[in-house]
Order: structure tokens, then C-alpha cells, then sequence
């Protein structure tokens, strides 16, 4: 198709007119990707913000060319849908050495606003409409709204969670808290799989992904979803990784899912973080800050709120115990016998890290300065479920007919296992290991600072696939906080994991946990999260399937707890 030269002086002219450019898309309907192709460039990938302040926000799209050229595309960003009225406008210039991705920070743009945004190829050809919004200024008492996500399993079922979040009537942005993408194959039993043949969602590259170039399709196929593709269009995202945009429960020096014929750890951890900042809308990182640094960072919502990003995966962690290993010594007979002394002394050494020392005084410098600024709520945006979570003693509470009617539909390695893990599960020891719980001493410093700051602390937690809605207290018994923890997009169940009937799981965690108000281990869905300088409301929203589609998106329950004095936090009630 030819462009006529003046037209295309307009779309890449300072002096061109607004409007004169091709005409914007819809956002909650991303055109097909043979629909978007035009002269060698496309946008099937949709479009994204993310990071907003005050005055600016990041713009994040794909051009796809072919060939690795570099080559240039133009954006806008507006005032109405209609792009009569252009707030702020560049060009900016990509090529295969980034995976044809752009990412441009919009500026001079006003507190609380909403803008829309798109990106035009140097064809004319247009990228389909997003709408994002800047953060309110320091004095603004205005209400925030959020939906917090995790986990979302493309094999393991239909996004519709995300399409959930795209049509919300009020959201000012969306905090993703890891688990954006999964690194498993295409193998018969490997993760999500069984509904991933059901549902033809099968993994692109189909093996588990290693290098660069893996990471990069995977990313790629995620934003090939257009119910992905829609949430990212409705606000601007913040986003943290977890442990799969890398492998399974990654720590600082390797990870449960990564082994010895998989090349060097921190090459494979340096290609996933490549991908991940090429492909999400997160902000790059200063010369003197590395990738993993740059994700710990914060955002201010007026007088609402406060929120502090932070990264608990890569940078400081250490190896997760695990109970197979670590609950056991070698008996006098040869074989394994439990050791809980010396498991617990393992458990709580103050050597264990998770956020490492710089980082957690930039918290406590940050949260400081955010009680002093007047910020009602310090929202604490993290991977993992920071309560206290004491595993229940299901053996004691599961008639031996139950659990082995249960177990019997399962491979016999996997009935044995879970046996185990039930008997480990009667005798005092945390529930998940990947979480705060498998390292006290560190959350223990963590509280330390929130007290010391003056902090009225919200936790948000991903990772568990599970909602949650908890009060937090120290190893005194003292308050620290409230907690939410949303459940998975797509991700299963851990209660199927362990052969539980879920209503049973929920009651029997319910019970075992002074610090648990609520857990549901069954739905998929997400966290809305409306903040006032007043009150904290959180409503638990589930979607009725993640394998077919009409759904029905429902609020499961709704707590909430008020902001009192000297940074006090109420009761947390349902309402």
C-alpha cells in the first residue's frame, strides 16, 4: 500500500495536525494481528502503560517488523478518545535488538488525569487505543482503585480475570505481583497441561524455556491474548516479577527449577530479565542501578496511599528449606528421622535473607516519607504471603477413607508424597516455605521497620493462588498490619495439589491460624482494592470458569478496615 508524502510528513511533523492520523481502535478490542500488518510492521501485541507519577507515565508497545532494521514509529498521547486533543507526542525508534518492543516515557501531562494513547507506524497504520492515567497530586483526598493480579497460567485456562479487570467502571491501576508468565513446557504432565491440550493453549516455544530467545516467544504468546491484551489497555500497570518469569522458586545464587544441563544460572536469570523489562511496561533502570534493583520502587496516591514495590525473588534471598530435605538427618539405622529442633534452628537463623539490607532501608526511608507527606495507607506490593500460616494436622482431621479415596486417583509417587507431607503437617511447622514464613527473622526486621517508620501497613501478596485476608502481628504479639492476598488468574489450586477437598482446606486453615480472618483456596480471580484517607476496603472478585467462556465475574467477600490514629488500623470487617 502506498502513503502519499504528506501524510506522512503529518504523522511524523511536530506541526501535524491533531486527528489527521489513522483512525484509533477501540482498547477492549485489540485487532487481529493480520488486521494490524501493514508494509512489514504490526502491533499484535497490543498496547500497555505502566509506572505512572504525577506528571508522567511509561508507554509500552510492540512493533513488529521484519528483518532487524531498525525503524521508527511515532506516539500520541491525548485528552479524549478521539485524539482531537493531543497532550504530548514523539517519535521513538526500535529494532530486533530489543525485540522490536518500545518503551517511551510521555511527560508534561497533569496530576489525576485520565489520557489515552496510541502508536502509528511509519506507514500510517495505527496500534490499537490505550487508556492510562498519572497519579494524583500530594493533596488530593480523592478515592484510589486498583485490582491486584497474580499467577496467570496461559495452559491452565482462559484469561478471563483479565477481560474481568478490563471492564471495571473506576480503576486508576493495576498491581501485578508476579507470575506474569510461566517458564514450564508443553509436555504431557508438565504444569497446567491437562487443561492446556483440553483448551489448545499449548506453550510457545512447547519445552521449558531457557534462553533469551525463549523468553522473548513466551512474553509474546502472553500478549497474544487479547483479554491480556485488554486489562493492559483499560490503566497503567505496576508490576514486580516472582519466581516463574524466571523458573520455580528461584533464590539469589539458582532455583528449584533449574538444573545442571540448563546452562549457568546467571545467564538464564540475566536473558529472563532482559525479556521481562523488553517486554513489561516497568520504567528502565538508572546507570547505577542493576535490572533487579530496579524493581523495588514507589508510588504515591494523594492522601489515599502510598505503595512500595518491592523484590523478595532475586536480589538477596536465600534457598528455600524444604521439608524432604532439610526435616530429616540419617538415623542410626540408616534411615530418615525427623529432626524438628534442628529444622526450626535451620528455619529461624538470622542469616536468612529475603530483601537484604538495602533494600530494606530504602523502605523504611520511603514509608517514612510517606506517613510525613500524609498518606493514609502504606500499601506494601510483594510476591509472597507475609501471615503467619501454621499447616494444619490434616492427618489428624482427614478419616483415613477420605484421604484415601482421594489419594487414589492419583500416581502412587504422588499419593506417597502427599502422605508425608500430611504427617510433616502435624507437627507445628509453616505451611509454605517459599513464603515469609520460611524466613522469620527477616520479616521480623521487617516489621521493625514498619513500626519505626510510622507506617498503617496494607500487604498485598501474590504466589499462593489462594485469597487471603489476614491481620498481621510480630513475634510479641504485637499489631503490624492487614494483609490481602489475591488468588491466581489461571494458576491451580494448591488444595488440589494436596488432594484436599477445598471447602475442608479453607476450614482447616481457617482454624489452625490466629492471624488468618479468611482463606479460600478455590476461586480464580483477583484483588479491587479501593483506598480513602479514611478506610481500606478489599473485595475478593472470583470468575465462575477459567475453560469456557460466557463467565460471570462476582464479589466472593469484602473486608475492610478503617485508618485510625497514630497509624492504627481498625478491625478488619466483612462487609
Amino acid at each position: 500500500m502506498t502513503v502519499d508524502r504528506r501524510r506522512l510528513l503529518g504523522l511524523f511533523g511536530v506541526g501535524a495536525a491533531a486527528g489527521c492520523a489513522a483512525t484509533p481502535q477501540p482498547p477492549r478490542a485489540p485487532l487481529a494481528a493480520d488486521a494490524i500488518m501493514l508494509d512489514g510492521v504490526s502491533f499484535a501485541h497490543g498496547v500497555a502503560s505502566g509506572d505512572p507519577d504525577t506528571t508522567s507515565v511509561l508507554l509500552w508497545t510492540r512493533a513488529g517488523a521484519v528483518g532487524g532494521e531498525p525503524h521508527a514509529v511515532r506516539w500520541q498521547v491525548a485528552e479524549d478518545e478521539a485524539f482531537q486533543t493531543i497532550a504530548a507526542e514523539g517519535v521513538a525508534e526500535t529494532s530486533a535488538a530489543r525485540d522490536h518492543t518500545v518503551k517511551v516515557v510521555a511527560e508534561g501531562l497533569r496530576p489525576g488525569t485520565d489520557y489515552w494513547y496510541r502508536f502509528i507506524a511509519m506507514s500510517g497504520q495505527g496500534s490499537p487505543v490505550g487508556r492510562t492515567r498519572t497519579l494524583p497530586e500530594a493533596s488530593s483526598a480523592e478515592p484510589v482503585v486498583l485490582a491486584v493480579a497474580s499467577c496467570s497460567l496461559h495452559p491452565n485456562g482462559l484469561f478471563n480475570a483479565y477481560d474481568a479487570i478490563a471492564r471495571l467502571e473506576t480503576l486508576h491501576a493495576v498491581v501485578h505481583l508476579g507470575d506474569y508468565i510461566y517458564e514450564y513446557g508443553a509436555a504431557e504432565g508438565d504444569y497446567g497441561m491437562a487443561n492446556g491440550r483440553r483448551l489448545n493453549r499449548i506453550p510457545e516455544p512447547p519445552r521449558e524455556i531457557v534462553t533469551l530467545e525463549d523468553y522473548r516467544a513466551r512474553h509474546a504468546q502472553y500478549k497474544s491474548d487479547p483479554n491480556l491484551q485488554a486489562a493492559h489497555a483499560r490503566a497503567p500497570w505496576i508490576v514486580v516479577y516472582d519466581d516463574h518469569e524466571v523458573t520455580n522458586d528461584g533464590y539469589l545464587t539458582g532455583a528449584e527449577n533449574h538444573q545442571p544441563d540448563e546452562g549457568d544460572w546467571a545467564a538464564r536469570k540475566a536473558a529472563a530479565l532482559k525479556a521481562y523489562f523488553e517486554w513489561m511496561p516497568i520504567r528502565e533502570p538508572q546507570a547505577s542501578r542493576s535490572l533487579e534493583a530496579a524493581t523495588y520502587r514507589s508510588f504515591r496516591f494523594g492522601r489515599s496511599a502510598s505503595l512500595h514495590m518491592l523484590e523478595t525473588r532475586l536480589m538477596a534471598r536465600t534457598r528455600q528449606l524444604d521439608y524432604a530435605a532439610d526435616f530429616y538427618v540419617t538415623g542410626p539405622d540408616g534411615q530418615p528421622t525427623p529432626d524438628r529442633p534442628g529444622f526450626m534452628a535451620r528455619l529461624n537463623d538470622p542469616a536468612r535473607r529475603l530483601m537484604g539490607d538495602d533494600q530494606l532501608a530504602w523502605l523504611e526511608r520511603d514509608l517514612s516519607a510517606a506517613v510525613d507527606a500524609g498518606a493514609a495507607w502504606q500499601l506494601i506490593g510483594n510476591q509472597v504471603i507475609m501471615a503467619r500460616v501454621t499447616a494444619p494436622d490434616f492427618g489428624a482431621l482427614i478419616p483415613e477413607a477420605t484421604l484415601g479415596a482421594v489419594l487414589a486417583t492419583l500416581p502412587p509417587e504422588r499419593q506417597q508424597s502427599i502422605r508425608s507431607l500430611i504427617s510433616l503437617f502435624g507437627q507445628d511447622v509453616p505451611l509454605n516455605l517459599d513464603a515469609w514464613d520460611g524466613y522469620p527473622a527477616e520479616r521480623e526486621r521487617l516489621y521493625a521497620a514498619l513500626k519505626r517508620s510510622g507506617a498503617r501497613p496494607v500487604a498485598l501478596a501474590g504466589d499462593s493462588h489462594t485469597f487471603w485476608v489476614n491481620r498481621l502481628a510480630d513475634a510479641a504479639g504485637d499489631d503490624v498490619g492487614i494483609e490481602f492476598g489475591t488468588t491466581a488468574i489461571t494458576s491451580p489450586s494448591p488444595a488440589d495439589s494436596l488432594g484436599l477437598p477445598i471447602a475442608f482446606a479453607n476450614q482447616a486453615v481457617n482454624d489452625a491460624n490466629e492471624e488468618v480472618r479468611f482463606v479460600d483456596f478455590g476461586p480464580r480471580g483477583f484483588l479491587k482494592l479501593t483506598l480513602t484517607p479514611e478506610r481500606a476496603r478489599g473485595e475478593l472478585i472470583a470468575v465462575s470458569t477459567i475453560t469456557e467462556t460466557p463467565y460471570r465475574a462476582s464479589v466472593l467477600k469484602t473486608y475492610e478496615a478503617a485508618a485510625e490514629p497514630q497509624g492504627r488500623i481498625g478491625a478488619l470487617r466483612e462487609s
